[in-house]
């Protein structure tokens, strides 16, 4: 196997590589923050969305992918990326190579929603499709990757990707005085991370919760055994977006030093909170991005009299889902 190490940067972003990453993308759109004032009422708290639907690509990961590959060298764009991704990554990838004048090649479960699919093959990037339950979709293009000299951008094992991506909490930062929690939704747990590092050099009494899905909490169980921890094989959820295997090498160790806690909420939580935003914001949040609302509706952490964030990361999510969840809580009230 190719050793990629040196391309892949593996240690962690500082606030000083996010700013330079705010100051350089040029191509980033800054989203709003959004509160409604008759859901502070009705919650006891102030509640703040990021809206990361806004994003170009529609999700957040638009950043750390142009932040990555506006950084390669004439030599790797000639040779192309490689990226895997169940879909909001995928697309992310498929426009920054676009926009960088690089071609783009993009791993993807054969069960990712088919919007996603579609969008991905819009933009430019070409599919090769993996079976989930069987592959591991990290193998799956190292393998590719060192059979035709690829570029690898991963989703969140890149300290270039991560310091993109962390410029949704130096906005988020810059756009509220006071903030007692912010909760990011996690999967390999990039943009948990970032949000971390930037919150702890610029409002450290600020805590950074990860939330996840109940059947894929990789991240709460592995900071409770102290070690990287896999989800079990054959479970499934509405959040394709965080169905990640085990939390990324290396995110853990910074998610482990600087999270406040992981909360977990349950498909049936999700729906309620995608139906939720749509109600009192009006804006399309898909599953993976609604879990951080989902858990303040919930209550998962003590909101009253507090100021608190919920990241919003994405909003593609294909319309039968989405139906879905407006059905559900409707039949719920």
């Amino acid at each position: 196997m190719v050793n990629h190490a040196s391309e892949q940067q593996i240690y962690p972003p500082t606030l000083v590589d996010v700013k330079e990453a705010a100051a350089l993308c040029d191509q980033i759109i800054k989203t709003p923050l959004l509160e409604n004032p008759e859901v502070n009422r009705l919650l006891s708290c102030q509640l703040l969305i990021k809206a990361e639907t806004a994003q170009r690509t529609g999700a957040f990961k638009f950043r750390g992918a142009y932040n990555r590959i506006r950084q390669m060298d004439v030599d790797q764009k000639k040779r192309g990326v490689i990226a895997y991704s169940s879909g909001n990554h995928a697309q992310a990838v498929a426009l920054a190579a676009q926009i960088c004048g690089t071609s783009a090649l993009i791993v993807m479960p054969d069960d990712a929603p088919l919007s996603k699919i579609v969008r991905t093959r819009e933009l430019g990037g070409k599919i090769v499709n993996y079976n989930r339950a069987t592959e591991v979709r990290e193998k799956v293009a190292e393998r590719i990757q060192a059979e035709r000299n690829y570029v690898l951008v991963p989703p969140n094992e890149d300290r270039r990707v991560m310091a993109g991506a962390g410029t949704v909490a130096l906005e988020l930062f810059n756009q509220i005085d006071t903030l007692d929690a912010v909760l990011v939704p996690c999967g390999g747990g990039g943009l948990t991370a970032a949000t971390a590092i930037v919150m702890q050099a610029l409002s450290p009494k600020t805590k950074v919760y990860a939330v996840e899905p109940e059947l894929f909490d990789d991240t709460r169980r592995s900071l409770q055994a102290g070690e990287r921890l896999s989800n079990p094989k054959g479970q499934a959820t509405i959040c394709d977006a965080i169905m990640t295997d085990t939390p990324g090498a290396l995110t853990f160790p910074i998610n482990q030093k600087l999270l406040a806690g992981v909360l977990t909420v349950s498909d049936d939580d999700v729906r309620y909170a995608m139906a939720f935003a749509f109600e009192h914001y009006k804006i399309v949040v898909e599953p993976g991005a609604a879990v951080g609302l989902a858990a303040v509706l919930r209550q998962k952490i003590d909101i009253r009299d507090k100021a608190i964030a919920v990241i919003a990361t994405g909003g593609n999510v294909d319309a039968a889902v989405f139906c879905s969840a407006l059905n559900a809580k409707a039949e719920e009230s």
